[in-house]
């Protein structure tokens, strides 16, 4: 099964850049989409579905805002929109999808760029861990593909010093991401790739993408059980359809 992740800040803008081309190219069995900003039936949703693609959407309440998708060659045997958290299923953050032996979820969690944002974050992130420790006593095999929102270690982020304050590299951020992958999950990219400056996200600023001065915040992870099935691990910078790029993991 070849999963691809992708914040595509904006699925209407990355539509007008060239998104349903590259995927037809790309040719994922499964297309994790964070940042839809927007509705379901505000998107003509025909070309993926020529593509063999099964949409299923989980929109935020605020029109505009945050939204996650899964575009599916492979018909599931469930759907979950959401996480029967309210707060959190109100943004529009989590959906899943379970075939026969491996569940995909989408996850956009938040970002912490103001204090109130960071304490919600940092709640989120809390919840979060709580249900997925939940659900895997029933789920053993999940992938959770998305936009973490959280540099991990020095190595995933271009600036180490300077970012230590930033939201998205603090120290509490950090271990939370640090423990949750300790909590049975492997992070796929550097399972099988060690070597720096490999980012997800550049800043619109300062030609920071063209300077590969970035972030590594957008991950598959796998839970432990599948670590012997996972082949392959990528990051894809040259899909520019967004600030961020995908990411994608082959599991056997």
């Amino acid at each position: 099964m070849k999963i691809i992740s992708y914040n595509v800040n904006g699925i209407r803008a990355a539509m007008t850049k060239g998104l349903v081309e590259w995927l037809e190219a790309a040719q994922p069995d499964v297309l994790c989409i964070q940042e839809t900003k927007a509705m379901q039936e505000q998107v003509d949703t025909k070309p993926f579905e020529e593509l063999g693609y099964h949409i299923y959407w989980h929109a935020a309440e605020k029109k505009g805002y945050s939204g996650v998708a899964i575009f599916s060659k492979i018909k599931p045997n469930h759907v979950q929109i959401g996480t029967g958290i309210d707060y959190i299923d109100r943004e529009g953050r989590v959906l899943r999808l379970d075939f026969d032996n491996v569940s995909v979820i989408s996850l956009y969690l938040p970002s912490g760029t103001n204090i109130d944002r960071l304490d919600f974050k940092l709640q989120f992130c809390e919840d979060f861990k709580d249900y997925i420790k939940e659900l895997k006593i029933s789920h053993p095999n999940i992938v959770i593909c998305g936009d973490y929102n959280i540099c991990h270690e020095a190595i995933d982020i271009h600036d180490p010093i300077r970012n230590a304050k930033i939201s998205g590299f603090l120290p509490e951020e950090r271990a939370w991401l640090d423990g949750f992958m300790k909590s049975g999950f492997i992070d796929t990219f550097r399972h099988l790739n060690k070597e720096p400056h490999n980012y997800s996200w550049w800043s619109y600023r300062a030609n920071a993408r063209n300077n590969n001065k970035g972030w590594r915040i957008d991950y598959c992870l796998a839970a432990e059980p599948l670590k012997d099935k996972i082949q392959r691990a990528l990051i894809l910078p040259e899909a520019k359809h967004s600030d961020h790029c995908p990411v994608l993991v082959e599991i056997k």
